[in-house]
């Protein structure tokens, strides 16, 4: 089998990457071993143009946000399903002095508004909310419909071996990659935390957390809201909703854990005044670059591999431009923005 690009891992990035490139009328064969637990499958797929207890504005938001959804809705035309849902972040304001800062930090931003009296009023036997509320403009890519959709669209073109890779296989020369009997001009790893055990790019020092979330039940309550404290509550359908997230930078394993369950409760119950039940916890690990920067290129030494990973929490939003970046710069040739291009880690750590 003959194809022009190989690409590993069917996460956000390996799915906008291979439509990417279909798109641009190249021959893509998909290679991904199914896991239930894969960072993009429990991840809520959530767009917001602020974050973190600072407030800060995402990284090139006003430039990949239109990307994001010109590419969300010309996946939800192909698959015919829904794949990307506007939704307000109704930010639960804990304190006076956080509800200053946000305000501070969001005056001015054409997708921040205060809520109406009226709203928050709405929400009142729901939420906690003395300090009132601000909201932002995002949404949510609804990842639990897009990715067994790609997946099932790929099989129909005969595009997705559904294995994991065996990395003593890869044979590369200067004019591709052979793996058995599949030979492609290139070889693109989008493997999520996979990456750190990948002998071509495992120089990359790439920071691994663990994330877990809940799957709750509020009875009665429904809302299309994101809605956010300390965490986020993230609707999945009718009164169901996706409670996360959670960070470790240390564990020993990807189970979920009691205490980040505690902690999680803990959140849930400062923001919300009625009872809920949990469904379920989940946990995965996701990889992020040092410096909090997607990492996308071909490996110096061997340019017929290609890196697309390091999209981090804003995965997402992130996919379709960076996507877009790198096909041109496979394609045509255009050069990689320096943050985001590999070629910063190999100078840096090279020797």
């Amino acid at each position: 089998m003959k194809v022009d690009f190989l690409i590993i891992g069917q996460g956000i990035a390996g799915t906008v990457l291979s439509y990417t490139l279909m798109q641009a009328g190249q021959s893509v064969l998909v290679m991904d071993e199914y896991k239930a637990n894969s960072a993009s499958r429990v991840a809520a797929g959530v767009v917001n143009p602020v974050s973190g207890r600072r407030f800060t504005i995402a990284w090139e938001y006003d430039a990949i946000y239109p990307v994001a959804v010109k590419v969300y809705r010309e996946l939800e035309a192909l698959l015919g399903i829904p794949v990307f849902k506007e939704r307000d972040i109704y930010n639960v304001l804990p304190s006076e002095q956080l509800k200053q800062a946000f305000m501070e930090r969001t005056a001015g931003l054409s997708y921040m508004e205060d809520p109406s009296e009226e709203r928050i009023a709405r929400y009142g036997q729901w939420l906690d909310q003395p300090y009132g509320a601000a909201v932002v403009k995002g949404g949510t890519v609804l990842l639990n419909g897009l990715l067994p959709a790609w997946r099932n669209y790929l099989k129909e073109k005969s595009s997705l071996l559904d294995e994991r890779i065996d990395l003593s296989r890869i044979v590369t020369n200067t004019d591709g990659v052979t793996y058995g009997d599949i030979s492609a001009r290139y070889l693109v790893f989008c493997e999520g935390a996979a990456t750190v055990h990948n002998p071509w790019f495992n120089y990359i020092p790439f920071l691994l957390n663990k994330g877990e979330v809940l799957q709750v039940q509020i009875p009665g309550f429904s809302t299309p809201d994101i809605i956010k404290r300390s965490v986020a509550l993230v609707p999945q359908g009718d009164d169901t909703y996706w409670v996360g997230s959670t960070f470790a930078w240390d564990f020993p394993d990807e189970a979920p854990t009691a205490d980040k369950r505690e902690f999680l409760e803990k959140g849930l119950q400062q923001l919300v005044k009625v009872s809920y039940t949990v469904l379920d916890q989940l946990a995965a690990v996701r990889p992020s670059g040092t410096d909090r920067r997607p990492i996308i290129g071909l490996h110096p030494e061997s340019p017929v591999l290609g890196i697309f990973n390091g999209l981090g929490t804003k995965g997402s939003s992130l996919a379709p431009a960076m996507a877009a970046e790198f096909a041109a710069h496979l394609l045509q040739k255009e050069p990689l923005r320096p943050d985001t291009d590999i070629k910063r880690f190999f100078n840096r750590y090279k020797g």
